[in-house]
Order: structure tokens, then C-alpha cells, then sequence
């Protein structure tokens, strides 16, 4: 049996625990008190072993098949001495990790224990540290804003800790509970959403192989390239894409179509998206399937954008329901790149229309980061659709008309 989200969720509470099994010794433990743990078995020298990897959802079904995959390579290495330091077993986990991974993903757990782990405890002996030691580490993550990260940094310290201990050279795990220890993460508006950039290649993907008309599966891409709330873009018209066969193409979002911002910021100005190449050929190809004034008309009625419901569905019939939503991209973009770029907060602010209060600033920051935006923007297209099926094929592909 595989587990999926579904049945997890769906999993209630007994009068005592039992399991949930996976498979290869992978198995979620119900308590009679709702919580549910993930937990691995495996033997060793003859000997049964378990081991907690962390709780549900803090730890992922991917996360806790990841970690479980990693104890199993781990099984196989030679045992050595327990008295290495956290550096050098991180890189033989990464070693063991990297082939198995995408080369982006491989870098960016690297550079992320290398630049915010490491430093501090890496040329500690692994047994002698503790759980309050990563803590220590992680807190000041936390603290400056990238919640996210440091929850994910300790799940990636939980994957080398159930390496060594697969290894015999470690017994526990301190990373495994200190999920409870950190902020937890909130999701902007409570919206779902992905907030890892391979989770989201992976939403994006479901979603652009699930039939659909061509306008549901173009404006499902454009919205996670542009980062635009899904109104924004439903209701976009063709005249407010400006420069497209030049070198600096934008859409032109009026401010007539910003009410919310100019409610709670006096901004009267227009949003002015930089477009990456990648979104440039989306609309290229959406002109051929919708060459009317909208960029976006509605399936049965040219003259009115589509339902505000058609991007909905179709990641609800993708699986992804409770997972991601139309309007989660905006929380992915800003995870990912803030966590990516952390120096570029203020650029990446207002990327998503986020605005000082006054209008005569809003507008020159605009103005002065307009260049550096541009260069995000294609950074994100560049990491988001890495490997992502041919734009023409969301014109061509299986379709939904109804």
C-alpha cells in the first residue's frame, strides 16, 4: 500500500494507535490523540531498529519517503568511526542524495546547510550534538522572517541524522521533534499552497497534463510566472501587454484593477509586471487561441473573462485540492525567492504589489527596481519550468471544452 494525502487526512483517531503503512518498513503511527508520527523500521546486523522521522503534515509524504530512501542507501555504507564531525557526514548524505535529486535542488540544499548550519556546527563531533544546539541554529532563521526555511533546514538535518544513525553512527535523532520548537508556518490568508520550488514543478506540471481548454491551461502558467493575483489576470486585456517583441516586455496592469491596493495603500498608479521569455511565448501562443480584446475569455462567452472557478477545478482535478490554489502561487513565489534571494525583499515585494503607503514612494521604488525585477523574474521562469513541458503543447495537448 501507498500512502497518499487523502487517506492520511482522512485517517481518524482510535482508542489505541495503530498504523498507516507505506512500505519498505515506512509507516504513520495514529495516536489515540490525533497526532500522527512517521516511523521507519529497518534491520541492521540481524537487529530491528525504529526510528521517528517527525510528525504529519510538518513532515511531508515526499519528505518522509526522502528520509526513508536515505536510511536505506545509508544501510550499505560502510560503518566508521562515531566520531566525525556534522560537516563530513552531511557530505557523504549529500553525496549519497545528489544523484538522486535534480541538480537545482541538490545545489540549494547544499548552499542552504552550508551558509546556515555549518558555520556554527559543523566542526562539532555528531554525537555531541544536541538537540538544543540545533535550536540555537535555527532560531536566528526563524527570527529574521524565513519561517519556512528553517523548518526546512530541519528536515534536512533530520535526513542526515537518520543517515548516520542507519550508519551506526548515531542512535538519535535530535532534529526528529523540533518541529513543535519552531514558529509554525503561515500561509498567507490561509490560502494552500506549495512553498518548495520542486513541489512546485510538480503542482505546475499536474496541472498543465490534466485536460483543459488551452486559455484554463495557458493562464494556469502565466499566473505562476507573473505572480499576479488570479482577478488581476482574468481580467486582462490585451492592450495592457506592452513591448511584447521587444527587450522589455510588460504587462501593464491598470490601477482600475488594483482597487484592493489603492483601498489600503493609496496607490493609484499602474502595476507594471516585467515578463520573463518563458511568459512572453505563453501569450504568444495564447493569441492563437484567443484573439479577441481578453487574454482570458470564458469557454462558452468570448466578451466575458473566464469563470473565476476554471483555474480552481482544474487543480482540483490535478490532486491538488487543499494543496495548492490559484491565488497560493503568489505565497510560492515569495517563499521561494525570498528564500533564494534573501537580499532582494524589497524588489520581490513589489513584484507582488506590495506598497509602501504613500503613492509618490511606491511609485519610484517601482521605478528603481524595475531592472532587478526583471532579472527575477526570469530567474523564477528559469527555475519553475525547468523541465516543464513545451508551451505549445498547452494549446495542443488533451482538452476539456466543458
Amino acid at each position: 500500500m501507498v500512502l497518499t494525502v487523502s487517506a492520511i487526512r482522512a485517517a481518524k483517531a482510535r482508542s489505541t494507535r495503530y498504523k498507516l503503512t507505506d512500505g519498505d518498513g515506512l509507516h504513520i503511527l495514529v495516536l489515540p490523540s490525533g497526532s500522527k508520527s512517521w516511523r521507519w523500521r529497518y534491520q541492521k546486523a540481524g537487529v530491528e531498529h525504529l526510528v521517528t522521522l517527525g510528525t504529519w503534515p510538518d513532515l511531508s509524504v515526499t519528505d518522509a519517503r526522502r528520509a526513508r530512501d536515505e536510511g536505506r542507501a545509508a544501510l550499505s555504507a560502510p560503518t566508521v568511526a562515531p566520531s566525525r564531525t556534522l560537516a563530513e557526514v552531511t557530505a557523504d548524505w549529500l553525496a549519497a542524495q545528489t544523484p538522486l535529486w535534480k541538480p537545482h535542488h541538490a545545489a540549494d540544499v547544499k548552499a542552504s546547510l552550508d551558509r546556515e548550519i555549518l558555520p556554527a556546527l559543523g566542526h562539532r563531533p555528531l554525537a555531541t550534538i544536541t538537540a538544543p544546539n540545533l535550536l540555537v541554529a535555527l532560531r536566528p532563521v526563524q527570527d529574521r522572517g524565513a519561517i519556512e526555511l528553517a523548518h526546512r533546514l530541519r528536515q534536512r538535518l533530520a535526513g542526515v541524522w537518520t543517515y548516520a544513525i542507519a550508519a551506526g553512527e548515531a542512535t538519535v535523532n535530535p532534529a526528529a521533534g523540533l518541529e513543535a520548537a519552531l514558529k509554525p508556518v503561515v500561509r498567507q490568508g490561509r490560502q494552500p499552497a506549495v512553498v518548495t520550488l520542486d513541489d512546485a514543478r510538480a503542482a505546475l506540471a499536474a496541472a498543465e497534463s490534466i485536460p483543459a481548454h488551452p486559455v484554463t491551461r495557458l493562464g494556469m502558467r502565466l499566473l505562476a510566472l507573473t505572480a499576479l493575483r488570479p482577478g488581476e489576470l482574468r481580467g486582462g486585456r490585451w492592450q495592457e501587454i506592452e513591448g511584447l517583441n521587444g527587450t522589455e516586455p510588460v504587462w501593464r496592469v491598470p490601477a482600475g484593477r488594483m482597487k484592493h491596493i489603492q483601498a489600503r495603500a493609496a496607490v493609484t498608479s499602474d502595476h507594471v509586471v516585467p515578463l520573463s521569455r518563458q511568459a512572453v511565448e505563453a501569450l504568444a501562443v495564447l493569441r492563437t487561441v484567443a484573439p479577441g480584446d481578453l487574454l482570458f475569455p470564458s469557454w462558452s462567452a468570448i466578451m466575458r473573462p473566464m469563470s473565476e472557478n476554471a483555474l480552481i477545478y482544474l487543480l482540483q482535478r490535478a490532486g491538488l485540492g487543499g494543496v495548492q490554489v490559484p491565488h497560493g502561487w503568489r505565497a510560492t513565489f515569495s517563499t521561494v525567492m525570498n528564500e533564494t534571494y534573501p537580499a532582494d525583499r524589497g524588489a520581490i515585494d513589489l513584484m507582488l504589489a506590495h506598497t509602501p503607503a504613500g503613492a509618490v514612494e511606491a511609485a519610484y521604488n517601482r521605478a528603481k527596481h524595475m531592472t532587478r525585477r526583471r532579472e527575477l523574474a526570469q530567474a523564477w521562469a528559469d527555475m519553475l519550468l525547468l523541465d516543464a513541458r513545451p508551451v505549445g503543447e498547452l494549446a495542443s495537448g488533451p482538452r476539456k471544452t466543458r
